[in-house]
């Protein structure tokens, strides 16, 4: 397709009907904010759909108490699948994905209609999280907060990377680029990427803004962060062009990981520790930046809290993005569908090897 083609078709209207999509798994905590927040919105014509993923929570209950259509799972599929099953159940010319834990800003359904129609050969516009999360429950969800609203800002305008918490697609986009991977559960977000940049162009925009409700203790962030990283061999390719969306800064990871090898070695011979240390500083100071911003925004006891989380989350990291390079090289069915399927694509042996 001919991303003009949007222009003509989905994009046409002067008021184009916007589907929310809402994937929703045991989100009862979070789930009437973000609803009271789409019908808070200053653009009017939409519809919502919130796709229950076989939740055991109110969540069903909460849906129940707004005007939205609420469509169900009989098993726990996944975000990816709950999105796609949100898409099949909407009639809007705009999708606009929304994470069930996210609160939207007044005007972003609006602000991102008036992108799209801007710049027609743009297939998503998304935003950024605000520096104050959806539900305050503490320095580790504050921690999380800020780290997310800097990379986010920082990396603001035309990017390789679509994050789909928050974010709108044109339906006719969509259609052409294919439905989200439902083999992925994390990581959807850089697959589907890669695919929408072979003909479209992604914009990230403070204009689309939303308060999120992160992990507020330190294991389940950890866990999740470790659980996200095994797919890091699938992510990197997109994550490592030029112009994608740098969450954690390749220094800080690399000096991350040279502070994990080194320990080991000052421990047992104490004249090296000075090797793991200096690691550990190289470490605190590999993003002035972030520094800086923590720094005003919390003052300087929280920044260095700040480091000590963030250097736990890079360990994490790397011992995921470790366990998932194995798990790929003897599981084929590990990573994206289109992986499994050229295993399993017999060999045609006229044409060798």
């Amino acid at each position: 397709m001919n991303p003009d083609d949007v222009k003509g078709g989905s994009m046409s209207r002067p008021s184009p009907l916007v589907s929310v999509i809402v994937p929703a798994h045991n989100s009862e905590k979070t789930l009437r904010a973000c609803l009271e927040s789409v019908l808070a919105q200053t653009y009017r014509d939409l519809e919502v759909i919130v796709v229950d993923d076989a939740g055991t929570d109110r969540s069903r209950e909460i849906a129940g108490g707004f005007p939205c259509t609420l469509v169900r799972h009989p098993r726990n599929r996944g975000v990816s699948a709950a999105r796609n099953t949100g898409v099949a159940s909407s009639r809007g010319e705009i999708l606009f994905f929304l994470d069930s834990d996210v609160g939207l800003a007044p005007d972003a359904v609006g602000n991102a209609v008036r992108l799209l129609r801007e710049d027609p050969g743009c297939g998503c516009v998304y935003g950024v999280y605000a520096k104050e999360p959806l539900v305050d429950d503490g320095p580790v969800e504050t921690y999380r907060t800020l780290h997310l609203h800097h990379a986010l800002t920082r990396g603001a305008g035309l990017t390789a990377t679509a994050v789909f918490a928050l974010a709108a697609v044109p339906r006719a986009v969509f259609d052409d680029v294919g439905p989200f991977d439902e083999n992925l559960r994390s990581a959807e977000d850089d697959e589907y990427s890669e695919r929408l940049l072979a003909r479209y162009r992604i914009r990230l925009t403070g204009d689309v803004a939303g308060r999120h409700d992160e992990a507020d203790r330190l294991l389940p962030l950890l866990a999740e962060q470790y659980r996200r990283a095994q797919l890091l061999r699938f992510s990197a390719r997109n994550r490592l062009r030029r112009g994608a969306l740098k969450v954690n800064r390749l220094t800080g990871a690399l000096a991350a990981a040279l502070t994990l090898a080194a320990l080991p070695l000052g421990l047992a011979w104490p004249p090296a520790l000075p090797l793991p240390a200096a690691s550990l500083v190289l470490f605190a100071v590999s993003d002035p930046a972030l520094a800086r911003f923590v720094l005003r925004e919390k003052g300087p006891r929280f920044l260095a809290f700040f480091v000590a989380v963030h250097f736990l989350v890079h360990a994490a990291l790397l011992a995921g993005a470790a366990v998932g390079w194995a798990r790929a090289a003897i599981d084929s069915s590990f990573g994206p569908s289109r992986r499994a399927a050229t295993r399993r694509r017999p060999v045609d042996p006229s044409k060798g090897w």
